[in-house]
Formats: C-alpha cells, structure tokens, sequence
C-alpha cells in the first residue's frame, strides 16, 4: 500500500488502517475463548502481511480486551512493534463505572486521560502510543486541563502524537487553541451512506489544518462492501439499492470488487481520507488491500456521490 504522511507530523500510515474493535469477538470479556483470542490474533497478523501498518484501537472495544489480545500479538512478534503505529482512544465510560449508579458518559478529565493511558500502554504491551486520541466529544471538555494531561503523556514519552475521534470542526478548534502540539488526526464516520463530513466543515477544516481524517466504518457496517445488502428499515433504502447498483456496474467495469471501489472512492479526496477497515475475514482483508490499484476520476467520483445523494446536483 501507498504511504502517506499522518497530519503534521512525520509519521507515515498506509492508504488503509485496520480497525481491531472486533478482534475479541465479544464485548463482554468473560465470553473471550481462547478460540476468539486465536481468531482475533489470526486477523490482526493478516492484516499485517496484507501490509497494513496503522492499527486502530480504543480502551472500550471489547472493554480492553481488543487492546489485550493486540499485546499478546506483539509479545509473541516482537518485530512487528518497530514497523507499525498504534492508535487507541480513550474518554468513554460505561454506565455502573466506577459506582452502579454512575451514568454512560464522557470524560476529558486530566485524571481519566492519564489512567487511561496507563492501562492502554499495559494491555497493549508497548512503551509508547504512536496516536492518542479523545473517543467521543466531552461537553464539559477543559482545553487547558487536556493540554496539561497531552504535556505530560508526551513528556513522559508515553504518547508521540494526539488526535480526536467524532469532533466537529468548532470542538476541534477549541481544543487546538490550547494545545503546545498540533493534532494530527480526527476520526470520523464517513461514507457514501453518510456524506455529512463532506458538507458541514469537517474536511473543510482538514484540508486547511493538515488534519487527517480517518474513516471508521467506511463500508457502512459492510453493506456498502461486496455482497452486502441495504438494512431493511434503512431511511432512504430505494436510494441506497440504486448507489449499490452504480457500485456493482462500476466495480465489473474497472475489475474490482464494490468493496474496493467504495474504499478507493473516499481514498480520492485531497484531505488524504484513510479508511479503517474492520472486517475479521483474512480474505476480506486482502481484497480492501488493493484500494491504491483503482485510481478514480472525478467523472466517476461525481457519478457515486450523485447516486448516494439520491438527486443531482445544484
């Protein structure tokens, strides 16, 4: 895969990042067998030797054991640590934690930041997080008290770079105004199912602010991708049918599967859009993989953004 530069800073991802939310199979860790451990293990090494070098992670995805079971594979190929970057995110916490009364929130807190980098870094089994990054937008966020908690990671050299993860252009900016460090990253849904980010500013303010955006979910659950079908009680299902038909014609025409062409479509923006591909099927992972071998002009692009919009444009 082609290389490409993370934000401002001198780390370089690969054109797809893989996404480990599904690794442990569960997202209740007493259900982990050690046939999902292996099987979680088996798809993170694919995605390796498919060339990946970007691994998404968050403390949440299998409640840690996404995390555990990505740390046991660097124990056991330690090499891998020295030719990869790893993100994880943190800022969401469950209901019942820490008192059962306790609701689902999020939390930006200095003191929920560092802890949590600490248990990441040990289920992870590394020294250093490549990309830390907040999960979900905190309304009672104190840029000052995050930038305290981002100094301190990064002196410690617990944390190399940060970045964010569902941030609207204006949170992303509140939080930059007080940070030593620019961010690197927002991680976004984006999709030919979900077109919000291409209107409402968010890779406006990418482009302007060499921030790159990372799609999670880029298939759209895998319905977008090859063999998927249109959720029954989807909002705009007669729309969605006629976007999977363009894909299908257009896929055949160029060679490809739908799921490569869907990937490659957001791969065509000038922000540098890096899709995180989440599937669990080596086959699966091999075929995104092939994203850089479809080149797409905007002729084409425009015709797949008109289908998923359902009306021309103005």
């Amino acid at each position: 895969m082609n290389r490409q530069p993370l934000g401002k800073s001198p780390l370089l991802s690969t054109s797809l990042a893989y996404g480990c939310m599904r690794v442990a199979g569960t997202w209740n860790p007493a259900e982990v067998t050690s046939e999902k451990r292996d099987h979680g293990k088996k798809a993170i090494l694919a995605a390796y030797d498919a060339g990946y070098r970007l691994f998404d992670h968050a403390d949440i995805y299998g409640r840690g054991m996404s995390e555990t079971i990505f740390g046991e594979v660097i124990r056991q190929n330690p090499s891998l640590r020295k030719d990869i970057l790893i993100a994880t995110k943190c800022g969401i916490r469950f209901a019942g934690e820490p008192q059962a009364h306790s609701p689902h929130r999020y939390d930006f807190s200095a003191e929920h930041i560092l802890r949590s980098c600490e248990l990441s870094l040990g289920r992870l089994q590394v020294d250093a997080i490549d990309i830390y990054q907040l999960h979900r937008p905190d309304l009672l966020m104190n840029p000052a008290e995050i930038a305290g908690a981002f100094d301190t990671l990064r002196r410690q050299g617990k944390v190399r770079y940060f970045g964010v993860s569902n941030f609207s252009p204006s949170f992303v900016c509140a939080l930059q105004s007080a940070l030593s460090a620019p961010l690197v990253v927002n991680q976004v849904e984006i999709h030919l199912g979900r077109l919000e980010c291409f209107f409402d500013g968010t890779l406006d303010q990418c482009l302007a602010k060499s921030l790159t955006p990372l799609s999670w979910s880029p298939l759209a659950g895998g319905w977008l991708g090859s063999g998927g079908q249109i959720p029954a009680r989807h909002p705009r299902a007669e729309i969605m049918r006629n976007l999977l038909a363009v894909l299908d014609r257009m896929a055949g025409e160029l060679g490809v599967s739908r799921t490569v062409l869907a990937l490659a479509w957001l791969r065509a923006h000038p922000a540098g859009i890096i899709p995180i591909v989440g599937s669990c099927n080596p086959e699966h992972i091999r075929d995104a993989a092939q994203v850089d071998t479809v080149p797409l002009p905007r002729e084409q692009w425009y015709e797949l953004l008109v289908a998923a919009r359902g009306q021309k444009l103005p």
